[in-house]
């Protein structure tokens, strides 16, 4: 069983080692991973004397820029799921690949690329849009079904990270199973950056890109441990995560 402390006192100490690279790696992550918001600015009329005619065309005009700024607003929502698809979703593969070798104090180069290999790239996109789907089903049903599948999803993309081709329902269920009993400490885990959220904001929300290493760094030490119980537990096989099979009871080798 995990704790929160032990999680994050291995995070601190990966990231006492490469907390640039890390950062830099944290902003690539929040672009792609879908936290963008969109805004629509509308813009006002100057209404004079006229009424009659000239009310008419106010009202045409109106109707024609609401009307473009309608169809802005779609063209841009296609455009960023078109991105968040077809790259965004290999890159946060990648980003997650690098936290997890960090943590194992293994090669993290070159991890951005491996998402786009010909090889990965088609089976990755597959994987995170069928999970994408599913969670985008369940929330449909009601709110908290779909938090609780996006916690039991969440181990989805370092699954992939390290075999993007283990195939889409194993890699989902793979990861359900991982998560099953921990999904509430998960979510207390995810609560406990709060604070730290909080005070960065306090420096006009730059600060908040400072705490986004600390919990990318922890994520991949939590996947670890669920990693390895999966394995002790016969979830998974080493050949189904492309692992080297360690010396028997080299628990760390499994890191």
């Amino acid at each position: 069983m995990w704790t929160r402390k032990e999680l994050k006192d291995k995070a601190k100490a990966v990231l006492r080692e490469i907390y640039w690279s890390a950062f830099g790696v944290s902003i690539v992550l929040a672009l792609v991973g879908g936290n963008n918001g969109f805004g629509g600015n509308g813009g006002g009329s100057n209404y004079r004397n006229s009424r009659d005619s000239m009310h008419l065309n106010i009202n045409n005009y109106d109707f024609i820029n609401w009307r473009l700024i309608g169809t802005w607003i779609i063209v841009i929502i296609l455009i960023a799921l078109a991105f968040r698809i077809f790259i965004g979703y290999s890159l946060e593969v990648g980003g997650r690949r690098f936290f997890v070798k960090s943590a194992q104090h293994k090669d993290n180069g070159k991890c951005f690329s491996f998402g786009f290999n010909g090889q990965n790239y088609i089976k990755l996109v597959e994987t995170m849009l069928l999970r994408s789907v599913f969670i985008f089903l369940w929330t449909l049903l009601l709110i908290i079904p779909g938090i609780i599948k996006s916690y039991a999803y969440r181990m989805v993309p370092y699954i992939l990270a390290d075999n993007p081709n283990i195939g889409a329902m194993e890699a989902i269920t793979l990861s359900n199973e991982m998560t099953m009993g921990h999904k509430f400490d998960m979510f207390i885990l995810d609560l406990s950056f709060i604070g730290w959220y909080f005070l960065g904001s306090l420096a006009l929300g730059i600060g908040v890109l400072f705490v986004m290493p600390y919990e990318n760094a922890t994520n991949a030490e939590l996947y670890l441990v669920l990693r390895k119980d999966a394995l002790k537990n016969n979830l998974c096989t080493y050949e189904d995560l492309l692992l080297n099979k360690p010396d028997l009871g080299d628990y760390d080798g499994i890191y």
